[in-house]
């Protein structure tokens, strides 16, 4: 059976991925100076400003806070005043209180701690309640879903271009999209590719449209892919000047489907940047993904999506649920079985076996938080024997 279907992402220079960067850079110079603090940083950016709110305990230790937001969106590139959006003339605006102490009661003494449980791992509790999942599928050499990989690597492109000066006119905002005929399951050609690039006023389009087709779409789609009938959609609207902050306001969390599976595996609704790791939207997140690529990489699945789920307070799953859609090589209560057996899900024994105390989490901020190398959750690195 054939279908067609489509993945979005979006450049570091996107509004909502703006805040996204700054809250993770706060997080990060959080757990440099304090890595037992708790963190749940949220941003918010439009013409001229910033702010950034939420819940902070730092034990020991000051951030300057005005200073990492002008670092990082210098970092990205808004360093003109006429985009509207300038590190230096940016009005920031901050109101953090400490983490809430009815939360703290459940994720410093877990309920089984509280009922005698000794074991170490049970003794921190989940930040919350909620659902999360993992998925990862072999149709890539990233156990990622094609169009996605393809989406992201294009705003990758658009950066290094940009950065590079190879085309001095981008801007940094942008956007990239493709869809992607399958065979079933397997990915057979490109349907379509869409890229939106901010640019100066001075680029006309026809030379914009060259230039990306032949520096950036060309340079990312596999030629074998595309064919006579794939469709290339380059700033459509035919002018994108004013982008950024400036163009539309941005948001922390608002980009979770490109942050993960770009709609190919279930979402439990929660973001994961400026979280620190007790947050389990984001470390069971990053599990559930490290449980999936390892399960696909020993061969017990063609693609699988792990669903976990926690109540607050509480360190063990209340459920943890597999699907292998019809591609297991044993039955999915026998591959539940092999995964309660081989990975555990409580928040402690997640943050030491991925070793999350660290400040890693800005890199993750743009381009999505899987499929990439060097995240202690991408690593192939259990034998999982049936």
């Amino acid at each position: 059976m054939k279908r067609i279907f489509t993945s979005e992402s979006v450049t570091e220079g996107h509004p909502d991925k703006v805040c996204d960067r700054i809250s993770d850079a706060i997080l990060d110079e959080m757990i440099k100076l304090d890595p037992d603090c708790r963190v749940a940083c949220e941003t918010t950016a439009t013409t001229g400003m910033v702010n950034v709110m939420g819940e902070i305990t730092l034990h020991d230790g000051y951030a300057d806070i005005p200073r990492i937001v002008r670092d990082t969106v210098k970092e990205i590139g808004y360093c003109d005043p006429e985009l509207g959006f300038d590190y230096r003339s940016l009005a920031i605006n901050t109101a953090i209180n400490e983490q809430s102490a009815d939360i703290a009661l459940g994720v410093d003494e877990s309920l089984e701690r509280k009922a005698g449980d000794t074991d170490v791992y049970d003794s921190v509790g989940a930040g919350d309640q909620g659902m999360m999942f993992g998925y990862a599928t072999d149709e890539t050499p990233e156990y990622m879903p094609l169009p996605l990989t393809l989406s992201h690597k294009l705003c990758m492109r658009l950066a290094e271009v940009r950065k590079s000066g190879e085309l001095k006119y981008l801007r940094p905002d942008g956007k990239a999209q493709v869809s992607v005929e399958y065979d079933d399951h397997t990915p057979v050609r490109i349907e379509a590719v869409v890229v939106s690039a901010q640019h100066s006023p001075d680029v006309d389009i026809e030379t914009l449209r060259r230039d990306i087709r032949e520096h950036v779409i060309d340079f990312v789609i596999p030629a074998g892919m595309t064919d006579e009938n794939t469709k290339y959609y380059i700033n459509p609207t035919g002018r994108f000047v004013i982008g950024g902050p400036a163009g539309d306001s941005g948001l922390t969390g608002r980009k979770i489907i490109v942050d993960t599976y770009g709609g190919a595996a279930g979402h439990g609704g929660g973001c994961f940047s400026g979280k620190d790791p007790t947050k389990v939207d984001r470390s069971a997140s990053y599990y559930a993904r490290y449980v999936a690529k390892n399960i696909v990489a020993n061969s017990l699945a063609k693609r699988v999506e792990i669903q976990v789920a926690y109540a607050i307070g509480v360190a063990r799953p209340v459920s943890i649920s597999v699907n292998t859609f019809g591609t297991g090589k044993v039955s999915d209560e026998k591959l539940l079985e092999i995964i309660e057996k081989n990975f555990d899900f409580r928040p402690k024994a997640i943050i030491e076996e991925l070793d999350l105390l660290r400040p890693i989490y800005s890199e993750t901020a743009a381009y999505g938080h899987f499929g990439r190398s060097g995240f202690p959750w991408e690593k192939t690195d259990r034998k999982l024997v049936v």
